[in-house]
């Protein structure tokens, strides 16, 4: 069966400029050669820290942003050759659901407006048919028709959240990349919109890019999960499978600096080394390796590729099958 979104050596660097001392124009690299299938029905969680690429990555698969070189296939068709003409029928069918519920809602449009906007544009409704689906699409992530006419700033962000998730449904998509879609929510609030998330996933079969910091929420959610460092995918397995059994050592870091509520349990620390690094000046061989606790002379000469390591568990490592070593001392 042929994957809904194929990506493939997908790169962007943006140009960072000088100081106000002077000094040469750099690069950096943002997203570095990743390469990735997406299942028609699947999740696929995208993890890492906070600048590494991840929300760069689902606007370049959304064309929101021009890609250096690489290829983005849906359903078969390369959509970074399209024009901005041919890719607007497109537009339908892959949607996002953005970071921030206060910036991603025109505060001077009413909530109708604003989930009715994309109907209007790809002429999917006109007149009163336009209201009558957009109190649908309302009913559906929770909210009323009383909320029709009422302006952004009157709700609270989950509401706002659920607005955002009503316009990306407004056109019947069949890939939603959401962006961060609960990191600026409570904890209590970011529940129930993950489960709205799941709700309508399975009522409109839809398939998710799901990009987050948050393990917990990551691993609830994915069926599949790509870890990113410094613009690169290092590894990428079933969430069952990485969560039980990282095979590189950043996955392991991470999962190991989850909180666990429970004062008895005790864990092992990872020793990781270092801060991470720039972007502009990555570290030659492997990127984690100045901070790697089983790195060795190899690590700092050989880029290690992203290799099948059993069972559809993907690593970029010299020695993964040493990873864990920590956790089990």
């Amino acid at each position: 069966m042929e994957p809904l979104l194929e990506v493939r050596d997908l790169k962007k660097t943006f140009d960072v400029a000088p100081g106000p001392m002077g000094g040469k124009h750099l690069k950096l690299k943002a997203v570095d050669g990743l390469s990735f299938n997406l299942r028609e029905g699947e999740t696929l969680g995208l993890v890492g820290e906070s600048g590494c690429g991840k929300s760069t990555t689902g606007k370049l698969i959304l064309k929101l942003l021009e890609a250096d070189s690489g290829e983005v296939r849906f359903r078969g068709r390369d959509i970074l050759s399209l024009s901005q003409r041919k890719m607007r029928p497109l537009r339908r069918e892959i949607q996002m659901i953005f970071q921030d519920p206060y910036s991603s809602l025109n505060p001077r449009m009413r909530v109708g407006d604003i989930v009715g906007e994309p109907l209007r544009i790809h002429g999917l409704a006109q007149g009163g048919a336009i209201r009558e689906e957009v109190i649908r699409l309302l009913s559906t992530v929770g909210l009323s028709a009383e909320h029709y006419d009422r302006y952004p700033h009157e709700f609270s962000g989950g509401q706002r959240q659920r607005i955002g998730i009503a316009r990306a449904l407004a056109v019947k998509p069949r890939l939603i990349v959401a962006d961060e879609p609960v990191s600026a929510l409570d904890l209590s609030i970011q529940a129930q919109v993950v489960n709205l998330l799941q709700d309508i996933q399975q009522e409109f079969q839809l398939t998710y890019i799901f990009i987050a910091h948050d393990l917990s929420v990551i691993e609830h959610i994915s069926d599949r999960v790509a870890v990113m460092y410094l613009g690169r995918i290092v590894e990428l397995a079933g969430a069952e499978d990485l969560y039980l059994e990282p095979r590189h050592p950043y996955t392991e870091a991470l999962l190991n600096a989850v909180p666990v509520p429970d004062p008895t349990l005790r864990r092992t620390r990872i020793p990781l080394k270092g801060e991470v690094p720039s972007p502009i000046f990555p570290p030659p061989g492997c990127h984690f390796h100045p901070r790697c606790p089983y790195a060795r002379e190899i690590c700092s000469r050989a880029d290690p590729p992203l290799e099948d390591k059993g069972g559809q568990h993907f690593a970029a490592c010299h020695f993964s099958s040493e990873v864990g070593r920590y956790r089990k001392s």
